[in-house]
């Protein structure tokens, strides 16, 4: 029996849900944004301004959908030098292209906000006082679920935060497993070490790769912080219900160039179709890992690995002679009928 862990049906849309406008700290306003984005192939972009959110559905059109959201941060208030502080940011994405009503209100602009000040995320709600802790951050993260947003951890390295730190978030959707523009500044900033230790926690996440990008540098540089990583999500069509509905299921993957075609459980085989690459790995929640290889062309683009019931979870990476990768979604056996083999 086929199971298709990416929909069998709909099209493979290009998009970048991490992004900054001149409404917080980036350099391009939203409408240059689309451009720059909708001349690059991509079909959907999130405008996920620091502290404010602000609908841009005039700049929807047939071929493009914006999607709703905004970057909320935790900052250490009481380090004295911000470079020194740990940080956990959260983007948040609303489900629903009505759905406009920011979770955490401000009545300031983004550049009047200080993090960690006495805010509203309801004017007929309590106060949140909102620290750097995981509780904090938890009832957030609980609270902007419950209001219909799609929550997701970003960058962890460029937070400074440590394994004791992230490891005691729960309840996001999903965490950058890529963010780019802290990628292309120095930073190690390609997170698969961290989506398998909350999966292995037991946390059932997706991941995501974003650009995070501010448009501050020349666009002919290497520096310049737009197109290094994306998700590309399968939906129905190019609408914003179709769109929210295939992040709600995880019917997408990130990457940082590859490309995934196809993907597939045939009873306990599990299939991967994608372009010209030198490695495909999957990951399981063993010390069993697995990778493929073409030992006649050196490039692959179909390989087979078999999945087990007490492998727990499986991910499937993509690696291409540049090293850049693209990765599917943590898929979990005992959601699936695998059969057991000897």
């Amino acid at each position: 029996m086929i199971k298709h862990l990416l929909p069998e049906k709909g099209n493979f849309y290009k998009a970048n849900l991490h992004a900054h406008t001149t409404v917080s700290d980036g350099t391009l306003s939203p409408e240059e944004m689309k451009e720059l984005y909708k001349n690059k192939g991509y079909s959907i972009l999130a405008c996920t301004d620091h502290e404010v959110m602000v609908p841009h559905h005039e700049l929807t059109d047939d071929g493009f959908l914006m999607l709703t959201g905004f970057e909320l941060g935790f900052d250490e208030a009481w380090c004295p030098d911000f470079l020194d502080a740990r940080v956990c940011d959260l983007c948040v994405i609303s489900l629903s292209k009505d759905n406009i009503a920011q979770p955490f209100f401000h009545k300031t602009k983004y550049h009047d906000i200080k993090k960690n000040s006495l805010i509203k995320y309801d004017e007929n709600e309590p106060d949140f006082e909102r620290e750097y802790n995981f509780r904090c951050i938890n009832e957030a993260i609980k609270i902007c679920r419950e209001k219909g947003f799609f929550v997701t951890y970003n960058h962890p390295t460029w937070s400074l935060e440590h394994y004791e730190d992230y490891i005691k978030y729960q309840g996001m959707n999903a965490m950058e497993i890529c963010n780019f523009s802290s990628f292309i500044d120095g930073y190690d900033e390609y997170n698969s070490k961290a989506y398998d230790d909350f999966l292995r926690k037991g946390e059932r996440i997706f991941c995501i790769a974003a650009d995070d990008n501010h448009n501050r540098r020349d666009p002919a540089c290497r520096m310049w912080d737009s197109f290094g990583a994306f998700t590309v999500i399968k939906a129905k069509e190019l609408t914003y219900e179709a769109v929210a509905d295939a992040l709600i299921k995880g019917n997408f993957y990130s990457s940082q160039g590859p490309e995934i075609y196809g993907l597939w459980l045939e009873d306990d085989k599990l299939h991967i179709e994608c372009s010209p690459a030198d490695k495909v790995v999957c990951t399981v929640n063993k010390r069993r890992c697995m990778s493929r290889y073409n030992e006649e062309t050196g490039l692959i683009t179909h390989a087979v690995f078999e999945i087990k019931p007490s492998d727990g979870y499986f991910r499937v990476t993509v690696i291409d002679k540049n090293g850049l990768k693209a990765d599917t979604n943590a898929y979990f056996t005992d959601t699936l009928e695998i059969p057991v083999t000897d």
